[in-house]
C-alpha cells in the first residue's frame, strides 16, 4: 500500500498493490494541467485506489478527467473515462521516489530544453499498452 495527497493535506488517496506502469507524459495537456514540463504518473486499477477529501474533476478532453484538491489546487490524478484505470501523480505521493518511471510518452510535445538521457524507451505519442 502507498499513499499520497495534496499540498494543504485536505485531499488524500490510498492505493493497494503495485502500479500497472509508471510513465512520464510530455503531452501539452499534462504540461498545462500540472504546470510543469511533464507529468510523472503511476497507473493503477481504479478499484485499488481510495480517494478522500474535497476533490474536484475537470475534463481536459472528452475522454480524460483530471482530479485536484478543491482547496489548494494540487493535481492528484488523471482518469481515462471507462478504462478502469487511474494515473496518480508521482509528485503527490508521500514517498515520491517509491516508483521509477519505465518510459516517456508523447515526446513529440516534449519541451526543447528537456534532455532525455535516462535510457528509458521514448514514444512520440501513446505507447503500446
Amino acid at each position: 500500500m502507498f499513499q499520497g495527497g495534496c499540498l494543504c493535506g485536505a485531499s488524500r488517496y490510498e492505493a493497494r498493490g503495485d502500479p500497472i506502469n509508471v510513465r512520464v507524459c510530455h503531452c501539452r495537456l499534462c504540461q498545462r494541467a500540472i504546470g510543469a514540463a511533464f507529468n510523472a504518473r503511476a497507473l493503477m486499477p481504479i478499484e485499488a485506489v481510495t480517494i478522500s477529501g474535497p476533490v474536484s474533476r475537470f475534463n481536459s478532453s472528452p475522454a480524460l478527467a483530471r482530479g485536484f484538491c478543491q482547496i489548494c489546487g494540487t493535481a492528484l490524478f488523471s482518469e481515462r473515462v471507462g478504462s478502469g484505470v487511474i494515473g496518480l501523480t508521482c509528485g503527490s505521493l508521500d514517498e515520491p521516489t517509491a516508483f521509477r518511471p519505465t518510459a516517456h510518452m508523447w515526446t513529440s510535445s516534449k519541451q526543447d530544453w528537456v534532455k532525455l538521457d535516462d535510457g528509458l524507451p521514448q514514444y512520440p505519442e501513446r505507447p503500446p499498452r
